[in-house]
């Protein structure tokens, strides 16, 4: 097993935690916005046999400073890179991070070797239909202080999924999770930091997604949220030669739920960039 390094990089209103591990050309994950770095346990060490692999806990999650405003997370994802001297890297984004690591190919593509968006949509996507049921619940809940409500309905909404119930999910998965999301809970990240945007990308990924010229894959549960699956056929076709790839039976953390599997996907692409 390659040693992992850990560290905290210093930013103005407060740490970051991150880890890195084995040799070679970088590959760094970015975690979902309910979880953190550790979501990524599953792949760690087959990526840092092949990889120098970089995680690391976005402010308001882990072991991370709590974020008490909306943030910049494209600076942040920048901040890890300039810390660790890495001058490109292929980058790896789960939901948010996503987003983040999308819409920082738009503004660095010079610093990025390959793009890899899970369960993701890029910025200025617009959402159709309702919302489901368990995120307005979520934040009504949120606003009464229940927090553990809050961890129960952001785990329904993200690991079960609207087809699954509790028990037909992998218990150890929900309960990892369920675990990780309670620190971002107790911090109240996602209302304080991530609910107002901040830093939007002017114009939004969405209308230039022909811009992304780098290596491109796009992975998505086929249980998970419909638009989310609609998204990532948005940005195949938009991205010339981007690959796509629909986990079957996972939701949101596909990675997390078959990492084998997921693992495989990543690195059979990541041989032919």
């Amino acid at each position: 097993m390659t040693a992992t390094k850990t560290g905290y990089i210093e930013v103005d209103d407060g740490k970051i935690y991150y880890e890195e591990a084995g040799e070679g050309e970088t590959l760094l994950l970015g975690h979902a916005g309910f979880v953190d770095s550790g979501m990524w346990d599953g792949q760690w060490g087959a990526f840092a046999e092949q990889y120098h692999v970089i995680r690391y806990d976005m402010r308001g999650f882990g072991k991370s400073s709590v974020a008490e405003k909306p943030l910049s997370r494209r600076a942040e994802l920048g901040a890890v890179l300039d810390h660790l001297k890495v001058e490109k890297a292929h980058l790896l984004g789960c939901s948010m991070s996503g987003t983040t690591v999308i819409d920082y190919t738009l503004e660095h593509p010079e610093r990025v070797m390959s793009l890899i968006a899970v369960s993701a949509n890029p910025s200025g996507f617009e959402m159709q239909g309702e919302p489901p049921p368990e995120f307005m619940q979520m934040i009504q809940a949120a606003q009464k202080g229940d927090l553990e409500t809050v961890n129960e309905l952001q785990i329904r909404l993200w690991i079960d999924g609207s087809s699954r119930k509790p028990k037909q999910v992998d218990r150890m998965v929900r309960e990892r999770a369920m675990g990780m999301n309670k620190i971002a809970v107790e911090n109240g990240t996602f209302m304080k930091a991530d609910m107002q945007a901040n830093d939007m990308l002017t114009p939004p990924a969405i209308d230039r997604l022909d811009s992304i010229k780098v290596p491109t894959l796009l992975i998505a549960g086929a249980l998970d949220n419909s638009e989310l699956v609609r998204a990532a056929d948005v940005m195949q076709k938009g991205i010339k030669g981007a690959q796509k790839v629909i986990m079957a039976d996972t939701t949101h953390v596909p990675n997390m739920e078959k990492p084998n599997e997921f693992n495989q996907i990543v690195l059979d692409f990541l041989s032919k960039v």
